[in-house]
């Protein structure tokens, strides 16, 4: 028996009636929401509990609560950091900036007691190349790198998701660097002083060409070979006699 086909026009009446009781569904949900203007948020227990309302918020206005430890923007505390680097080595993309300058002492301590010995002239982090993988958060040796809560940082330009947090000025930068310079001239000023004077043999005018003749045949002369060492064999004594 062959199945029955639809014809064109059912086809049509079954789409308009499928269609019409999603629409019919719909329309009970907005008639429900009016009775209730603003919504539940998800952290409240009973956010799944309530059979009808409205489940959605005007964002940008309204926004979800974000949890403290949630991991988005990257924000680096710059009085903690002691331009260590690593963060920029282990990033897979790329996208932190740093540009150090050493000191020739200490000039402070973060927060934990470490001391710090660079300056940082340049940090600056790319969120447009960022993964959020978080690596550079978990190498950081002061934890002055951390991934905030601050998820909503969409811009027109994406230059504008550089964020900088060196606070050297220009003068400044320059200023440590000159102080950088000559710390180690002196240095290497101070080492060059203290270093041993090393001898060096000279020919006096008194020494003789024979005597240089000499020396050179001295040096040209080839050494005697070493005896060559032959280990001395015990005889062995005459066989056991069979008893």
């Amino acid at each position: 028996m062959e199945a029955s086909r639809e014809t064109y026009w059912q086809t049509i009446v079954k789409s308009i009636t499928t269609l019409w009781g999603g629409l019919k569904i719909t329309f009970r949900h907005m008639l429900n929401a009016r009775h209730r203007q603003r919504p539940v948020i998800i952290s409240s227990p009973a956010y799944f509990d309530q059979p009808a309302g409205i489940s959605t918020i005007e964002y940008p206005y309204e926004m979800q609560p974000v949890p403290d430890n949630g991991r988005y923007r990257l924000h680096n505390e710059i009085d903690d950091c002691i331009v260590c680097d690593k963060c920029a080595k282990v990033c897979p993309v790329n996208c932190i900036t740093i540009e150090p300058i050493k000191s020739a002492e200490e000039f402070g301590k973060t927060s934990d007691g470490t001391s710090k010995r660079i300056y940082a002239a340049k940090f600056d982090i790319d969120m447009g190349k960022c993964c959020f993988c978080g690596l550079c958060t978990t190498v950081c040796p002061t934890e002055c790198l951390t991934m905030t809560k601050v998820y909503d940082f969409s811009v027109f330009d994406i230059r504008e998701h550089n964020f900088v947090f060196g606070e050297m000025t220009p003068s400044e930068i320059e200023e440590k660097k000159n102080l950088w310079e000559e710390s180690q001239r002196l240095k290497a000023a101070a080492k060059a002083a203290t270093a041993p004077v090393v001898k060096t043999e000279t020919t006096s005018p008194t020494t003789t060409a024979a005597t240089v003749e000499e020396k050179k045949d001295n040096a040209e002369a080839p050494k005697a070979a070493k005896p060559v060492f032959r280990p001395k064999i015990k005889p062995l004594g005459p066989p056991p006699s069979a008893s």
